[in-house]
């Protein structure tokens, strides 16, 4: 039933060619840990939807190898993760942003935001700047930071070695399954109730 509901919708598709699809339907049959795991935990609890509980372990596991991915990335450019999410923050916002507003686009202290920014400054991957006075630590939360094109290409070359892990995994899918994947993983998000990307927050609980 499996093999020939996918042989259906890529002949209707049109998309693969037939040792392709051969191909395809013989991963089909092929196994992964993760049924090892669903096969171990269904006699223990019956109840157990192994479609739900496969999904869900490969979500999660998917997730944090893309992520330890990211960060060996990262070191390879001698960043930390909140150093990259600064240099990110910036990019996004033109290249340019108050202590402050930086500050709360981050979700971080003040203090512990300037003491990340000196450490890209030194590196030469940002600049500050006070409004036409001299610095004072009281005062310094109205300095300008800006990305600066060295800072700028890091952030783009971290990002580019980062998504080559991206890029390998979902190369095991033709265009139509990554569509159907965004689509589907689309209707989950959906479900979980809005999400306030400004605050990274979620709305999904009464009152």
């Amino acid at each position: 039933m499996g093999q020939w509901g996918y042989r259906r919708q890529h002949d209707a598709l049109d998309v693969d060619g037939e040792a392709e699809a051969e191909q395809r339907d013989a991963l089909e049959g092929a196994r992964d840990w993760v049924d090892d795991h669903v096969d171990r935990w269904q006699p223990v609890l019956p109840d157990l939807n192994p479609h739900i509980e496969g999904a869900v372990t490969r979500m999660q596991f998917l997730a944090d190898h893309l992520r330890r991915a990211g960060e060996r990335a990262l070191a390879e450019f001698g960043l930390r993760r909140e150093e990259h999410e600064t240099l990110h923050m910036l990019a996004g916002h033109g290249g340019r942003r108050t202590l402050t507003q930086l500050a709360m686009d981050l979700g971080a202290a003040p203090n512990t935001l300037s003491e990340r920014l000196d450490v890209l400054e030194k590196r030469g991957f940002v600049t500050r700047t006070t409004t036409g006075r001299p610095r004072a630590v009281e005062d310094e939360q109205g300095d300008e930071v800006e990305l600066t094109d060295e800072g700028h290409a890091n952030w783009l070359a971290a990002i580019e070695a980062a998504g080559a892990e991206e890029r390998r995994l979902f190369g095991a899918l033709d265009w139509h399954e990554q569509r159907l994947l965004a689509g589907l993983l689309r209707q989950m998000m959906l479900a979980t109730g809005s999400y306030d990307e400004a605050s990274g927050a979620y709305d999904d609980e009464e009152g």
